[in-house]
């Protein structure tokens, strides 16, 4: 067996990740969407992670008497980025299921092409006996 790195690993996964998320998120099916938009973001924050570069040899922070870096160190900033990535993936989810229950309290299902079919029906012009007696249309 050769030693299979672990960012290229991290690489190969990464591409998985987008592959299935694109597949979920290009079906009609509106729960499909939601889980392929989740596995988006997660797929985005370990590719923030790798290109930080995986490294447990080296302290992510200078050493307390220091005043520069004296050598090699891991980059703290990816897992700061990944934290707010974190946070504002949370508010982007609890958004979307919010507005994906609405949409299916309204309209009654979960495939878009229905959506937008039932979407049409409940547009329709208002009827004659709603309108003022001033009013022509």
């Amino acid at each position: 067996w050769k030693k299979i790195e672990m960012e290229t690993l991290c690489a190969g996964l990464v591409g998985v990740m987008i592959a299935a998320s694109i597949y979920l998120i290009l079906d009609r099916n509106l729960i499909r969407f939601i889980f392929g938009l989740i596995l988006a973001s997660n797929a985005i924050n370990l590719l923030i992670f790798t290109v930080g570069r995986l490294d447990s040899q080296h302290p992510p922070l200078i050493p307390n008497p220091a005043t520069a870096v004296q050598g090699p160190f891991a980059n703290a900033l990816p897992q700061a980025l990944i934290l707010t990535a974190i946070v504002i993936g949370f508010a982007l989810l609890s958004f979307v299921f919010v507005l994906f229950y609405r949409a299916y309290q309204e309209l009654g299902t979960v495939d878009t092409e229905l959506m937008r079919i039932a979407e049409t029906d409940t547009n329709d012009p208002l009827p004659a006996s709603t309108l003022k007696s001033g009013d022509s249309t």
